[in-house]
């Protein structure tokens, strides 16, 4: 039962010490690419452009009222397309 143990307690330190170096960090190239780092700063224009628009009070209101009623997917665009025409005509 000793020796099972041991021999159990031995594997297992021996397979952390060999593990820690499969989650080692590898350090990153000096100098990027010129090309590659222009590419991702056009993609993330657009995103920025995106994420800047506040949601409106209508658009969070008619968002809440989908997600009482349980509304997903393509219901859920076509409902709340609906709910903000609606809300834009009670506004006028």
């Amino acid at each position: 039962m000793k020796t099972i143990f041991s021999r159990a307690a031995a594997t297992a330190f021996a397979s952390l010490l060999l593990m820690s170096s499969a989650f080692a960090q590898t350090t990153p190239p000096a100098t990027p690419a010129p090309a590659a780092k222009a590419a991702p700063a056009a993609k993330a224009a657009p995103a920025e452009k995106k994420a800047a628009k506040p949601r409106t009070a209508a658009s969070l209101e008619c968002s809440k009222e989908a997600d009482t009623k349980a509304v997903h997917g393509k219901e859920r665009k076509k409902f709340m397309a609906e709910c903000k025409k609606d809300a834009a005509a009670k506004a006028k």
